[in-house]
């Protein structure tokens, strides 16, 4: 049960990694919500996740690394050091992902980011 329950959010992870829409978008839900954290709704639904994921992929350095994962009942919790490529130059930071799935699928995302740092 544990598989079934962790299996979107890791394909959602490698497809965000190799930056390919086309693999990222069948994880979520077509009604899903995308918050951060706690309440702040970014996205309601799966095309307003795809546009704001379009621009995020045009990042040659994005790269999200799981550190850490537990599962909980329907709840997937990630820790993550996500490098981005920000308006300043290349940088990290630590992200804490919650990830509420339902019939094989993404249905709600919380995103609770750290502080940047830059990288040399």
């Amino acid at each position: 049960m544990t598989h079934d329950i962790e299996w979107p959010v890791q394909q959602q992870l490698e497809a965000y990694n190799a930056r390919d829409i086309e693999a990222f978008m069948p994880w979520w839900a077509e009604d899903c919500q995308y918050y951060a954290f706690p309440s702040t709704l970014l996205a309601g639904s799966a095309a307003e996740i795809r546009a704001r994921h379009v621009e995020r992929f045009r990042e040659p350095d994005l790269h999200g690394k799981l550190l850490t994962r537990m599962v909980v009942g329907n709840m997937v919790v990630d820790h993550e050091t996500v490098t981005r490529n920000f308006p300043e130059g290349k940088g990290e930071v630590d992200v804490v992902c919650l990830y509420e799935v339902e019939a094989g699928k993404i249905a709600k995302a919380w995103f609770k980011m750290g502080e940047r740092r830059m990288l040399p």
